[in-house]
């Protein structure tokens, strides 16, 4: 895709979902495990708010900090070995912040296997040097599976809303 000069420097300039697209590899050593062998579940929510990150400064091109992460399943267990691998898009934009998905995959190259470890979707703000928040461009959602999380996200938008003001009532 080629841009004039003035669209490559509108950081408001709406982008497609395939510019923010990222993809992160982690060979599982046994430090990121218990005692069993098996994957730390805190390393690999450390590692998806990673490949998150990637996703969001690659499409805000800011600085982004995490506010919230959905609610999070781990599907099959990552033993010492194994590649793990992120994959993380924008789905949609909201002013200042914006929802990342992130699947995680685990490969047994040894045994030619790949499954689905977990998935999650965050929400990160753009922020600049001094922590205030900037606005993002908003992102272009191409194909049918792009549409659909961009038409979710929203959905989700509004059930954390109404999840949020549920616990601000019960911590007065």
């Amino acid at each position: 895709m080629t841009m004039n000069m003035s669209e490559a420097h509108d950081p408001l300039m709406p982008r497609p979902v395939r510019d923010s697209q990222s993809e992160m590899n982690e060979i599982v050593l046994p430090n990121d495990t218990n005692p069993l062998g098996a994957l730390l579940g805190g390393r690999l929510m450390h590692w998806i708010d990673l490949a998150g990150a990637l996703a969001a400064h690659r499409h805000s091109r800011n600085y982004v900090v995490t506010a919230a992460i959905d609610h999070l399943d781990f599907w099959t267990p990552v033993h010492v070995g194994d590649l793990v691998v992120l994959r993380s898009s924008v789905n949609r934009v909201f002013t200042t912040s914006m929802e990342v998905g992130v699947t995680v995959w685990v490969e047994n190259y040894l045994a030619d296997e790949t499954r689905q470890v977990s998935s999650a979707y965050l929400t990160f703000v753009a922020v600049d040097a001094a922590g205030r928040h900037l606005k993002v461009a908003p992102v272009i959602p191409e194909s049918d599976e792009e549409k659909r999380r961009y038409e979710d996200a929203g959905r989700r938008r509004e059930i954390r809303r109404a999840e949020r003001e549920r616990r601000r009532a019960n911590v007065r």
